[in-house]
């Protein structure tokens, strides 16, 4: 195996907007695309599996394996204004440079199918310090894109800041273009710590995902959990601010060296 579809249903969608998170820098991406399908309740239809992720397997407390996966799955839209659409989330990116372009090609290849001309890829921009007020950035793979969507708050002149967008937010929209696709990639600031999941990034790039796409959703949960992280982000900066505060005093405690001095 390679990088194979697995279709478990087949939705039937009318001219649907493609949504990509999948994990990155402070898996902004991920976290906003997962709270989204979580809260339309979006119904899963298939699944993308890759021998460029990571070769091991996820233990439940069940004992159960889970297989690394990027899943696909599908709202219908409900009333005027709103358009069907298909979310991808996922446990992994490829792990290899060639991986990445295999899997972004099936990804758009089975998209077209349901007639995908719409894309847009939720990221995370790391800036090296946590923000209060994360900005979202944008980027366009067609220039006239930006006087459609800068009315939603989104920062595009931030561009040449950014240089680049590695993995699949950014081919997506690159190559999506060489599939008829027009895509924009909203990136939250973050401050990228590993491992360290930003929700108050994610939800700043919800709240202006959910404006375009004309929905309601409940956010609750993830302001919650924005109140959640804050606090932990207190009590890691407390444990810092003691560890540097006890190595400086260890250093002025530190006997001074004895100076040799010669005369000859």
């Amino acid at each position: 195996m390679v990088t194979k579809i697995i279709e478990l249903k087949k939705p039937r969608l009318k001219n649907p907007i493609f949504i990509e998170g999948l994990p990155g820098v402070g898996n902004v991406g991920r976290i906003a695309a997962g709270y989204l399908a979580e809260e339309l309740k979006a119904v899963k239809f298939a699944e993308l599996l890759s021998s460029h992720f990571m070769p091991f397997v996820l233990l439940h407390q069940t004992s159960a394996v889970h297989v690394l996966k990027n899943e696909f799955y599908y709202w219908k839209a409900k009333r005027k204004g709103q358009r069907d659409l298909i979310i991808l989330i996922g446990d992994s990116q490829s792990t290899n440079q060639e991986g990445h372009y295999e899997i972004v090609e099936t990804i758009l290849n089975y998209i077209k199918k349901f007639g995908v001309k719409e894309i847009f890829t939720l990221a995370g921009l790391s800036v090296g310090e946590q923000v209060k007020e994360p900005k979202v950035v944008g980027a366009v793979s067609h220039p006239e894109l930006v006087k459609k969507y800068a009315k939603y708050g989104i920062d595009f002149d931030s561009g040449g800041k950014i240089g680049t967008i590695v993995g699949a937010s950014g081919l997506l929209i690159g190559l999506g273009k060489y599939h008829g696709m027009k895509g924009v990639c909203l990136l939250g600031e973050t401050a990228g710590f590993p491992i360290i999941p930003d929700h108050r990034s994610a939800e700043a790039l919800l709240k202006v995902l959910i404006k375009i796409l004309n929905i309601k959703i409940d956010t609750s949960k993830i302001e919650r959990k924005v109140r959640e992280m804050e606090e932990f982000m207190k009590k890691v900066e407390s444990v810092q601010l003691k560890a540097i505060s006890q190595l400086l005093k260890a250093q002025r405690e530190k006997p001074k060296e004895e100076k040799l001095s010669y005369i000859g």
